[in-house]
């Protein structure tokens, strides 16, 4: 359905070290840099995120009710992406946990990156049994 997602950074540099950091978490790598204009990443099913300096020159800004959510595989890897985005300047938009009212299954955690951009990483999978 999608092509890819792409957000806009005032500082690039922070967006590429708080992106790298938090989208390790789930398994997302940086697969391209353009020098002061883009920063793009991909999963092994080659979804793309893209995080740009404006095209039109004018300040990034937060679109208001717009964020982006990454799977995960796991619900220790959303506890991790909360974690990590945290560690790295982001800040917390719903610690991670169950959200029965979207479904049974359904476990996620919300933070904002260092622009205020609102991610979240959910697992729509059963928390697996140990021992």
């Amino acid at each position: 359905m999608y092509s890819h997602i792409t957000i806009g950074s005032n500082d690039l540099q922070r967006a590429a070290e708080f992106y790298d950091a938090v989208l390790a978490t789930l398994g997302i790598e940086r697969w391209m840099t353009r020098e002061g204009a883009l920063l793009g990443y991909q999963d092994e099913g080659h979804n793309r995120f893209f995080v740009v300096r404006p095209f039109d020159g004018n300040p990034a800004t937060v679109g208001n009710g717009v964020h982006v959510a990454f799977s995960a595989p796991s619900r220790a890897q959303v506890d991790a992406f909360h974690a990590t985005a945290l560690a790295n300047g982001g800040t917390d938009e719903g610690p991670p946990g169950p959200r029965p009212q979207y479904h049974e299954h359904y476990y996620g955690a919300y933070v904002r990156d260092p622009e205020g951009n609102k991610l979240q990483a959910t697992c729509h999978m059963p928390e697996q049994a140990t021992g």
